[in-house]
């Protein structure tokens, strides 16, 4: 548990960039639910129960998508710069054979929402947000692909630029797309999900400005690139396929909890909706610095600097620790406030208050639990551990959705003990996850020499 000032330095310098960029997410959906708020609660749970549907969908295959960040920094890390670009190639052929299956599994999920036992009038907003996404899924998956590599590459400052210029476009058309301003017609719910999907689109585009700059393709012989290459689309596969798996039960999981959560009723929903939202503020941003740990030690293992490993995982601990912990605090300091400003003007808000205020102080205490799960995931991630994280992941999940099923359907306990339910299934898992950081077994020379073989 030693660093130098210039490992730390080096790691906060490549996180930063990440962070604003993961932290521009957190922004466009924060004020994506804040507009909503503007037209009613209803809006605020039913884009929460239809985004978080859209996710379990896409996860798979954005897990694998995203593994390209290990698998570019193993190849910068041993200088094979030829290499680097052919994974985008890989990444994108997997995101074209990814759709069909995308569409064939939206076709259940839109019966989830009444199985859950939503409200009707919730049920008709997140049928067409859900749908809106999964329309423009293709984008999401390209997007990842193409952050992955610049990430992996040590260019985080192009993935900062293409999200903040999204950013930019996505609020105020949302906005616009929302309440219908500058002559075009009032979409409410849908309009925000297609101002994400076109802000995408526009990060895309920004991304391949810069793939296909001269400089960067003369350096990493991009001509050559454009090939379907086996020994590479072997180890995305081998290895991002555990990835893809651990972030779909996880998030799958999640998702059915809130499915089943959202059943106590609207007011308890929309509490979820706005505490889960302060919980982006400081989980996504953490999600920077798990790209920018995953990079790094990438960039280690494929140099096989081991030491150098070590170091680049203890700046991460303390980063992580840092400002979770500060965002705990104004979590708890703060609640009712932070709560306050999702207020619809003119109703009533004090029974999502009455839900929301406790939920918040479950919100810090595990704040500093996620950020160890991000610094731990991003290490394992990084250094080809991915089958581990897999089956940590899915013991620790589905025995969680377990419980809840008994708390909510069968012994039909209040809200809030199914919030402390989940609260103490992700103090458990950031244990779990620690320790096997702090053990040997995934530093074997073996091991690491088995994650770099095509």
């Amino acid at each position: 548990m030693w660093f130098s000032r210039s490992t730390l330095n080096r790691l906060f310098l490549l996180a930063l960039p990440m962070v604003v960029s993961q932290g521009a997410f957190a922004v466009m959906s924060f004020a994506d639910r804040f507009f909503l708020s503007r037209i009613s609660p209803v809006h605020v749970a039913a884009s929460l129960g239809g985004g978080v549907s859209f996710w379990v969908c896409l996860c798979f295959f954005n897990g694998i998508a995203a593994y390209g960040n290990a698998l570019v920094a193993q190849y910068f890390g041993r200088r094979d710069m030829r290499s680097c670009p052919r994974v985008v190639t890989q990444g994108v052929i997997l995101s074209v054979v990814a759709m069909p299956l995308l569409l064939l599994l939206a076709w259940p999920m839109l019966s989830m929402f009444e199985w859950m036992g939503h409200a009707p009038e919730q049920v008709a907003l997140e049928k067409p947000y859900f749908m809106t996404f999964i329309a423009g899924s293709f984008f999401f998956l390209v997007k990842t692909v193409l952050a992955s590599y610049f990430s992996g590459i040590a260019r985080p400052r192009i993935v900062m630029i293409a999200d903040l210029i999204g950013v930019f476009l996505n609020i105020p058309l949302s906005y616009v797309l929302i309440f219908g301003r500058l002559g075009l017609p009032e979409m409410g719910i849908t309009g925000a999900a297609m101002g994400t999907v076109v802000a995408c689109i526009l990060s895309v585009g920004i991304y391949l400005l810069f793939y296909f700059n001269a400089i960067h393709a003369k350096r990493f012989h991009l001509r050559k690139s454009f090939v379907y290459a086996p020994g590479i689309m072997r180890r995305y596969l081998r290895l991002g396929l555990p990835s893809g798996v651990e972030v779909f039960v996880g998030v799958g999981t999640f998702n059915v909890f809130l499915l089943l959560f959202q059943s106590y009723g609207v007011a308890e929903g929309a509490a979820m909706a706005i505490v889960f939202n302060w919980d982006m503020l400081s989980f996504v941003p953490l999600m920077g610095l798990n790209i920018a740990l995953m990079s790094m030690v990438g960039r280690t293992v494929g140099a096989n600097d081991m030491s150098k490993t070590n170091e680049v995982i203890s700046a991460g601990f303390v980063i992580a620790v840092a400002y979770s912990g500060a965002m705990a605090l104004m979590f708890v300091v703060a609640r009712e406030s932070l709560l306050n400003i999702f207020a619809t003007p003119g109703m009533d808000f004090s029974p999502i208050l009455a839900v929301g205020a406790p939920m918040m102080i479950g919100l810090a205490t595990y704040a500093v639990a996620d950020g160890l799960i991000l610094v731990c995931s991003g290490v394992l991630r990084g250094a080809g551990d991915t089958r581990w994280l897999l089956v940590a992941s899915v013991i620790v999940h589905v025995l969680t959705l377990i419980v809840q099923v008994f708390v909510i359907l069968v012994w039909q306990l209040g809200p809030l003990v199914s919030w402390w339910v989940f609260v103490s299934m992700l103090i458990v898992n950031a244990l779990l996850y620690l320790w096997r950081v702090l053990g040997s077994r995934w530093r074997h020379p073996e091991r690491l020499a088995r994650v770099m073989a095509e």
